[in-house]
């Protein structure tokens, strides 16, 4: 059973606000993976925190956001005909993910500021602190990114993409560890357990994969090749001469790329956690808990090849990488106590 645990100088609402910031950070990657794959990214062309918070009420307001639309490559050689039935869609989920966005940041600047000025962050107001920076930061990369896609592209460079989510992450990780740390759950020492050292390099594995996950949906690599376990009908694709292309370009790679990080993290983790099958304690049913949840991770993964991406289990498939994420992270911070 684990029990709450009252740390001297701070208390549940800070843990509770904490674990809000984790699920809205969660949920902004969902609606940012469903505004990629629904191509919507590129449909607000300018940086407006009033425009973000309210969507056009009017139709001359609809009809000056559509004229400014039309001015895009992706416009120009993708969607030229649309019509504004079909770019209120894309709008309102590129909208959706900014307005969120910036509720996040509310969410975040109010309740800080509350808490520091009471003293109830007390060791932890740095890290916390942190966790805000890297969240404005965060911002400015994601305009950054759409920036590449409104300077003659079709669509936004794959790097920033995967910059961006990588760094939402990142966020997610430290305030899912932040969360861990204000609550501090009275838990025994997991007994029999091998050495954490390969915890830390399994969640490197993860990241390295989230990123190749980025560039596929970057590149749009994941519709390009519908066949497993091969790939375009060869188990392994011709390599390019420049890695950038391999990196970026060429659609056979990017996807390759992404099964073969796939296949080295299901082994890495479920390799970990057989080698903890027969500890005692929390770190042994969030290894289990990884196990299943890399397990499940792998067959969406094929699942999505074979049926050729679809908005609904791409979005499944990049839900169970959050999931994840959060497993091997606590896995490591439990397997930390003695």
């Amino acid at each position: 059973m684990i029990k709450l645990q009252a740390p001297s100088g701070r208390d549940p609402q800070v843990t509770v606000w904490l674990l809000a910031l984790c699920v809205l950070v969660a949920a902004m990657i969902l609606i940012g993976g469903a505004t990629r794959l629904t191509d919507s990214g590129l449909s607000i062309t300018e940086w407006d925190f009033a425009k973000h918070f309210v969507p056009p009420l009017t139709q001359e307001g609809w009809d000056a956001e559509f004229d400014l639309y039309r001015q895009t490559t992706e416009y120009q050689l993708q969607n030229r005909g649309m019509s504004l039935e079909e770019f209120r869609f894309i709008y309102l989920w590129e909208w959706g993910h900014r307005f969120l966005g910036q509720i996040v940041g509310l969410v975040f600047a109010i309740p800080f500021v509350f808490f520091a000025a009471t003293g109830r962050l007390k060791g932890m107001f740095w890290p916390v602190l942190g966790l805000g920076v890297l969240g404005g930061l965060q911002g400015a990369i994601g305009w950054w990114m759409v920036l590449s896609g409104l300077d003659g592209r079709l669509d936004v460079s794959p790097i920033r993409l995967a910059t961006h989510l990588g760094m939402a992450f990142l966020i997610l990780g430290f305030g899912v560890r932040l969360v861990f740390d204000a609550w501090r759950p009275a838990l025994a020492p997991t007994r029999g357990a091998p050495q954490r050292t390969w915890l830390l390099a399994a969640a490197g594995a993860l990241y390295v994969q989230i990123l190749l996950g980025a560039l596929v949906a970057g590149s749009d690599a994941g519709r390009a090749f519908g066949d497993w376990p091969t790939i375009g009908g060869r188990l392994v694709p011709d390599y390019p001469a420049s890695f950038g292309a391999a990196l970026t370009q060429d659609l056979a790679t990017i996807q390759f790329h992404h099964r073969i990080g796939g296949y080295v993290v299901a082994a890495f983790t479920l390799t970990l956690a057989f080698g903890w099958r027969r500890a005692q304690g929390p770190g042994r049913t969030l290894a289990l808990a990884a196990a299943a949840l890399v397990g499940v991770q792998t067959v969406l993964g094929i699942a999505t090849i074979l049926i050729g991406a679809p908005l609904w289990i791409s979005l499944i498939h990049q839900f169970g990488a959050v999931l994840l994420w959060v497993a091997i992270l606590m896995w490591d911070k439990v397997a930390r106590i003695r």
